[in-house]
């Protein structure tokens, strides 16, 4: 490794700051002498804060409508073959009852953009949620809305709001990106949910179409200025009926070589294994976690609508991505030295 690589290796674990040119040098010269160091010191960081404990979400997909027109994404509005569905409150509520008995202490609920789930059904759902399980944090991934709905969502009792922010570029954010969605507006957003009370997730795919090394080193300055509590990266993966079908995916090397640089930018940070990786790669949670990541989000979902929230290409969601599978998962993390709890693992300050 050279002398460069590993000066700003060591600067960045006791400053938790780069330049945005040295982010750049970061990744442009990565190898695998660097990537293994930055994986050391990501480990021992999150040790240092989270000891050896995986936190478990559980995942429910509320539904595959959406009013937008993302051209990566699998459920976009304009994908004429997704076969849409939504829950009823009962069937979300059902999702909670069954995980709360299988030991999880967070439920996710994330769906595309669809005025169905209207400000008013949403806070009755978080309401009862929390009524029914108030040792339980409820976090909301449900895209972009108004700072009043914000509000509204925050003040019937939801916890944490996970909203990527994509890219830190204005003029890539327009290239993945239909006309009627801003950069702007996707910032505000994240600043609403922060200045509200949220614990608040951005996040970003890594190899999106037209994405650069500036790119990902402006991500990197971003999450460090934004200071979020959670951010959920992973490989982008194509989907079939998008207008990015042919492009190339990312790379399970450089979304985990990017997992140990922001544990170090944030120590104390939320980092996912997500479900992308392991959808590219079978071992890919668990590298995730080996470089610097602390929760996983198992799917709690009916069975019967997992296969539809096809967000991108054989999105898995069976095995140790099926909540019903906890203690699968939990033989595959103490395989490599972790293991899964039962909390509602808010983020240490």
């Amino acid at each position: 490794m050279n002398e460069k690589l590993f000066s700003l290796i060591e600067k960045l674990e006791k400053e938790h700051s780069l330049s945005f040119e040295e982010y750049e040098y970061l990744i442009e010269n990565r190898n695998e002498e660097a990537a293994l160091l930055l994986r050391e010191k990501a480990q021992r960081v999150r040790k240092e804060n989270y000891g050896n404990d995986v936190y478990i979400r559980g995942l429910i997909e509320i539904g595959n409508y959406c009013k937008n027109n993302c051209l990566y994404c699998g459920i976009r509005a304009g994908n004429r073959t997704c076969e849409r569905y939504r829950l009823n409150e009962e069937e979300i509520l059902s999702c909670c009852e069954q995980g709360y008995k299988l030991g999880f202490r967070t439920f996710v609920m994330q769906g595309g953009e669809d005025d169905y789930f209207s400000d008013e059904r949403m806070c009755r759902i978080i309401s009862e949620i929390k009524n029914r399980y108030p040792d339980c944090a409820v976090t909301l991934s449900l895209g972009e809305k108004s700072r009043e709905s914000y509000q509204r969502l925050f003040d019937a009792g939801a916890d944490r709001y996970l909203l990527r922010h994509e890219t830190a570029d204005k003029e890539h954010y327009e290239k993945l990106h239909p006309i009627g969605m801003s950069f702007e507006n996707r910032m505000r957003c994240l600043n609403d949910l922060k200045e509200i009370g949220f614990q608040v997730g951005c996040g970003f795919m890594v190899g999106s179409p037209y994405q650069t090394n500036r790119h990902i080193a402006k991500d990197l300055k971003f999450i460090e200025t934004f200071k979020p509590d959670m951010c959920g990266i992973g490989p982008f993966v194509p989907h079939r009926a998008t207008p990015f079908s042919e492009y190339e995916q990312g790379t399970v090397e450089l979304t985990c070589y990017l997992l140990s640089i922001i544990r170090l930018i944030c120590p104390h940070i939320l980092l996912p294994s997500t479900t992308a990786l392991g959808t590219i790669d079978p071992n890919g949670r668990e590298k995730g976690i080996l470089s610097g990541a602390n929760v996983v989000m198992p799917n709690l979902s009916p069975e019967e609508f997992r296969s539809k929230y096809e967000l991108y290409n054989n999105k898995i969601s069976t095995g140790a991505e099926s909540a019903q599978q906890k203690n699968g998962l939990a033989g595959r993390m103490e395989k490599i030295g972790y293991k899964i709890v039962t909390a509602r693992g808010d983020v240490k300050k």
